[in-house]
């Protein structure tokens, strides 16, 4: 089985029983056909190329989204994510941003930086809390387990809630986290309505896709005092424009889309890809296959 790899430290070097590897960079695309495509990091231009050879029977991004595959994937292949790769750290950014943001970090590496010793202002725990997790998934799963310990009461949301079970969930919400994937039925699902729904003191969480959120509506209800804060590793649109108000809200934290980001990410990458290629060659089914119909 022949299969395109990037050409990353570790790819270049699995040893894999029959797989012939065909390495890529975002320079220069190899010359002949593929059955299979494992894509990481490469320019929208040359994914595209890669997808349209011919005899391309699968496609393994080993990203856990999959908006910037799904336009471009030929009818006929088969497509993988790796949320198993992500999974884990961005439930630990996530508890990371929550408890960051419940006792006031955000605010004191500010005022340290102006090297003011600074009042405490409004501080929480975890402890009886209730966190809803809309997106309740892989990463929700894993959240909600690292919460318990900690006193927070998780309520998930999925594809299949209802509209009274999301205004009931968002109503009681004291920390709202969006994990739901990108596609046309999510875009802006938290939008002005919804977003009034909130307590005054929630917070607002955003680990999905920044589109999720309508931007107008999340700085109008952040302007307003409607909403006590928001953390958000995902933007609409990203990079966050330096023009963007966000950046100057007091209860605003904002990483750089980074929750899955690890030092041993390019590791575990091709250790995932290893496992994945031996599965194939096995003649079993490899992990994260992904519902076109659903988006995930």
């Amino acid at each position: 089985m022949r299969v395109f790899l990037p050409d990353l430290p570790l790819f270049d070097v699995l040893d894999v029983q029959g797989v012939t590897p065909l390495i890529y960079s975002r320079d220069s695309l190899p010359d002949g056909e593929a059955e299979g495509l494992v894509l990481w990091g490469l320019p929208a231009a040359q994914r595209r190329e890669l997808l349209r050879r011919p005899g391309l029977k699968w496609a393994l991004t080993l990203t856990a989204g999959i908006d910037h595959v799904v336009t471009d994937l030929p009818a006929g292949v088969a497509l993988y994510n790796a949320h198993g790769l992500h999974d884990r750290a961005v439930a630990q950014h996530a508890l990371a941003l929550m408890l960051a943001a419940g006792r006031g970090l955000h605010r004191f590496a500010g005022a340290q930086l102006s090297h003011v010793w600074a009042k405490a202002g409004p501080l929480h725990t975890l402890e009886g809390r209730s966190v809803v997790i809309w997106g309740y998934g892989h990463i929700g799963r894993l959240l909600e387990g690292m919460l318990a310990p900690l006193g927070a009461r998780v309520t998930g949301l999925t594809s299949r809630s209802t509209p009274p079970q999301v205004e009931a969930a968002l109503r009681g919400a004291d920390d709202l986290l969006l994990l739901l994937p990108g596609t046309p039925a999510t875009r802006h699902i938290l939008d002005a309505e919804r977003l009034a729904l909130l307590k005054p003191s929630a917070w607002v969480y955003n680990l999905g896709r920044g589109e999720l959120i309508d931007p107008d509506a999340l700085n109008g209800a952040l302007e307003a005092g409607r909403l006590a804060g928001a953390a958000l590793d995902v933007t609409e649109p990203e990079p966050l424009p330096a023009s963007s108000p966000l950046w100057a809200r007091r209860g605003v934290l904002i990483t750089p889309h980074i929750a899955s980001t690890t030092d041993d990410l390019n590791a575990r990458g091709a250790e995932y890809t290893r496992h994945f290629l031996s599965e194939l060659t096995a003649g079993r089914e490899g992990p994260g296959r992904v519902d076109l119909e659903q988006g995930y």
